[in-house]
């Protein structure tokens, strides 16, 4: 089996990458480090103990994509590139929908023209409407609030009806929760920009020092703690889904979509307190006004994904804690650190 991966130096992509590597399957990667770094990639090589190639390149690129799919047998693409922020999303959304669109176009009129069926595609629990009933289940409405949740809504509606008009394709839609959490090495995890989007390296962060204290975004949702509730999963364990998906799709046509989540929800709070508790350090953080759009609570329904992925959630949210912890002491300015 040989995964042609793109977007494979970001955070979701390299542990991907590794889990792909430790189960013993071959990958090509592309990606242009436009939210990722080399040293990610370098340290995937040395985790595993293999090698592997790799195109500096951007997925949108038909020449490029030409010369990938020419140079390598691939059998399988897990699309992984690809834009991913709400806010920048909303103050440049035709940029988004550029990049995403075209860069998933892009794949499949290559994977068309040298004979390859199978799609791993990376979306999000973003494309269901925020009323849905909780947990969330794949059967759920559609419907987004943000331009980065229609590129996912959008890109999901290509592969479907690409799977309909070629009957030997087979895709599968990866929707994913809130990923947090590191290879447990600590050698690589999320190494955001700047200020972290993100919870759990906002929370990491502070606890080092590098922030006064993490911003909680509203304390007066229908919650038992008044602050947003989500579906933690840990990286790794989201990894793991997609060699799952590598096998489904091995053995069945058409298009198919699943959570990956762990059923559970935390709150902002939970977290902050799961986080000092697990890594024995105080998180200071401050109340502030709610965001525009932001829902109580969203958390998935996974069961889909164990019964036909043979997939679940192993890690705890101590696990996820413990992780992000040893990642940020041991690369407190990310992959920046020491190289």
């Amino acid at each position: 089996m040989n995964a042609l991966v793109t977007g494979g130096a970001g955070y979701i992509g390299s542990h991907t990458s590794l889990a792909l590597l430790r189960q013993d399957m071959d990958l090509v990667v592309v990606d242009n480090f436009s939210n990722s770094h080399p040293e990610a990639l370098a340290r995937v090589k040395a985790l595993s103990g293999k090698d592997f190639p790799f195109y500096e390149g951007d997925v949108c690129d038909a020449t490029l994509l030409d010369r990938i799919f020419s140079e390598n047998a691939i059998d399988c693409v897990i699309h992984f590139a690809g834009l991913k922020s709400v806010g920048e999303s909303v103050a440049q959304p035709l940029r988004y929908y550029e990049n995403n669109l075209i860069s998933t176009l892009r794949l499949l009129q290559a994977m068309g023209a040298h004979q390859v069926k199978r799609m791993i595609f990376s979306s999000s629990a973003t494309v269901y409407r925020s009323d849905s009933p909780m947990p969330v289940d794949e059967s759920a409405p559609l419907g987004c609030l943000n331009p980065y949740g229609w590129t996912k809504f959008m890109c999901e509606q290509i592969l479907r009806d690409a799977a309909v008009a070629d009957p030997k394709l087979s895709v599968v839609l990866l929707r994913y929760f809130n990923p947090i959490g590191a290879d447990s090495s600590g050698q690589i995890g999320e190494d955001p920009d700047d200020i972290p989007n993100n919870l759990m390296p906002y929370v990491a962060q502070t606890a080092l020092g590098i922030h006064k204290h993490v911003n909680v975004f509203g304390d007066n949702y229908n919650t038992p703690d008044g602050t947003g509730v989500r579906d933690y999963i840990h990286v790794s364990d989201l990894a793991d889904g997609h060699v799952a998906a590598i096998a489904y799709a091995m053995e069945h046509t058409g298009s198919e979509a699943f959570n990956l989540g762990t059923g559970v929800g935390y709150s902002v709070l939970d977290i902050i307190s799961a986080f000092e508790k697990a890594n024995r350090v105080k998180v200071p953080y401050v109340i502030g006004p709610r965001r525009r759009g932001d829902a109580d609570a969203v958390y998935s329904n996974p069961d889909k994904a164990r019964r036909l992925l043979g997939w679940q959630a192993k890690k705890t949210l101590t696990d996820m804690c413990r992780d992000t912890w040893s990642w940020q002491q041991k690369n407190p300015h990310g992959y920046r650190t020491g190289s």
